[in-house]
């Protein structure tokens, strides 16, 4: 066993104490098996347990919005794959009963990811828990999932699972706790969006006792175990002092002394409510195009569209076009054959092979524009040169749209100022810039380190692009994770971003940091941060 203090990477903000629970187990299969007596009956009962599996996503996917509602599309669209229904199979025909069929099916797709790597190995995690889930409604037992000690708790695992995380309860579940995981993974994101306390990639926890008391210190990557009563209640003391902090501050998001830096949400598919946000950063439309053999019709996106735009009346709406490839395949728009998925045919170079399908997205997200009152706005995923931002530009603005690209390439961070002159706007995806930067797999805890959003050499490539912002007089905005960050909105207003895009529970923290500096505050930590000699020196320079 462990005690003292566990250090992990700080993933979601905030800091919680309570009991600790682990999540309950997966089935484990006996080495052997018996003979099937009806292979057909067995075939049949696989693939209803797959299908429950994929029906259960669907039921969670239907109460959130967002990344959380694209990450469970996309587990929907693994357990219906096609080729495991043909696995299972060949399985029992080889001998095999239904649970041990679905085990072999999946071993197969589990080699294939893991021998890819990047991306796709870290995919392997999410593949896992749907086996381990139809194997469990095959042998009758409880799938692995959250536990329930009866009394609030933090939770430990190894990793989560987008089907459980996304179904977490703040008020029974106070913090997350996982041994594997950097600060851009599923459980990471989807922490964030719930506003639970998070430490991600902590060695050791899973060796921490059950019931054993713990504080989770999701701004600092800490989890104190043990502690006292005083400390539990000084930890209580703040998070109430933290709750009347935000309570004091509401409107639109600005420094103190009135400069303003709006504060919009991502959002993804179903309802969407807009709150006290000032309209939407991030629209992702990945939502409608996972899980489907055919892409969908104008008529489809259009409505689709139209159920966004209607709740944000009189506020910007930017859409983001298909971002398809990577973790995210579509099967009629990527290629199920590149080596390197992260650095091939996705986001706006699908157009390339398939320009059918964005310009039925543009004359879609043009009829759902007209439709209702919402400012809205498109912009292009995945751009590297100017040349493809003039392209895209002139696609939109042959539907009376503004037009705006991702800032997520090295390149077109590098050469801002000619996309600006092509474009109305940008907006930088810091989770893939980082990736790119520094070379380093954003879904791989192991480098967490390196895709920290708060090196110095990414901030100086946000520098960048928001001075040729300034310089073109237009809006540059900020739409990765590093938005929903309260600590670098000074940095971020400092160096010029104009919008901050996030999940709704990050909003009010982002506002009360931006109102408690001024700007003249904000730019000199900006300046103080950049440098900085690492991540962890940075943090330190921003609050000293």
């Amino acid at each position: 066993m462990v005690s003292g203090e566990l250090r992990g990477s700080p993933a979601s903000p905030g800091a919680a104490g309570a009991v600790m629970a682990r999540m309950r187990p997966a089935p484990v299969l006996p080495e052997s098996w018996p003979a099937p007596a009806d292979p057909d009956g067995e075939k049949s009962a696989a693939k209803a347990a797959l299908e429950e599996v994929a029906a259960d996503l669907e039921r969670r996917g239907e109460s959130v919005t967002g990344e959380a509602a694209e990450i469970l599309s996309t587990q929907v669209m693994m357990v219906r794959d096609p080729t495991l229904a043909q696995g299972i199979d060949d399985a029992v025909d080889g001998g095999r009963p239904a649970a041990w069929a679905v085990e072999q099916a999946f071993s197969g797709h589990l080699a294939a990811l893991r021998a890819a790597g990047g991306y796709l190995a870290e995919r392997a995690t999410d593949l896992a828990d749907l086996r381990d889930r139809a194997i469990a409604g095959l042998l009758g037992e409880q799938p692995p999932g959250i536990p329930d000690p009866g009394e609030p708790f933090v939770l430990i695992a190894v990793d989560l699972a987008p089907a459980d995380t996304v179904t977490l309860d703040p008020a029974k579940v106070r913090a997350i706790v996982t041994e594997k995981g950097g600060q851009t993974s599923h459980t990471a994101i989807l922490a964030r969006s719930l506003g639970i306390p998070a430490v991600v990639g902590c060695a050791g926890a899973l060796e921490v006792a059950d019931g054993t008391v713990v504080i989770v210190d999701g701004d600092a990557g800490t989890v104190v175990l043990d502690p006292g009563q005083d400390l539990l209640d000084a930890v209580e003391g703040k998070a109430r002092e933290r709750r009347e902090r935000l309570a004091r501050y509401s409107g639109p998001g600005s420094t103190s002394d009135g400069h303003p830096v709006a504060l919009l949400l991502n959002v993804g598919g179903g309802p969407a409510e807009a709150g006290d946000s000032e309209g939407v950063g991030l629209f992702r439309t990945e939502f409608l195009f996972l899980d489907r053999e055919q892409a969908p019709s104008v008529a489809e996106q259009r409505t689709a569209y139209g159920e966004v735009f209607a709740a944000f009346p009189g506020r910007p709406v930017v859409i983001r076009t298909l971002d398809a490839g990577a973790d995210k395949p579509v099967p009629f728009a990527n290629a199920d054959d590149e080596p390197n998925p992260a650095l091939g045919v996705r986001g706006q170079r699908i157009a390339r092979r398939h320009p059918e399908l964005l310009a039925a997205q543009l004359e879609a997200i043009a009829l759902a524009a007209g439709d209702h009152d919402a400012e809205v706005k498109v912009m292009a995923p995945m751009i590297a040169t100017p040349a493809e931002a003039a392209d895209f530009a002139a696609r939109v603005r042959a539907h009376g749209l503004a037009a705006g690209v991702m800032i997520e390439v090295p390149a077109a961070a590098i050469r801002a100022e000619a996309i600006l002159a092509e474009v109305d706007f940008v907006s930088i995806g810091t989770n893939d810039l980082a990736q790119y930067t520094f070379a380093a797999d954003r879904m791989l805890g192991e480098l967490g380190d390196l895709l920290d959003s708060w090196q110095p050499a990414l901030l100086d490539l946000v520098a960048s692009v928001a001075e040729a912002g300034r310089r073109a007089g237009k809006p540059v905005g900020i739409c990765g994770e590093a938005a929903a960050d309260p600590g670098l909105a000074p940095v971020f207003a400092g160096l010029g971003v104009t919008s901050l895009s996030m999940s709704a529970p990050a909003v009010p923290e982002v506002r009360a940091a931006l109102r408690e500096r001024t700007f003249d505050e904000c730019t000199a930590v900006a300046k103080a941060v950049r440098a900085a000699a690492d991540a962890t020196e940075a943090r330190r320079a921003a609050t000293s």
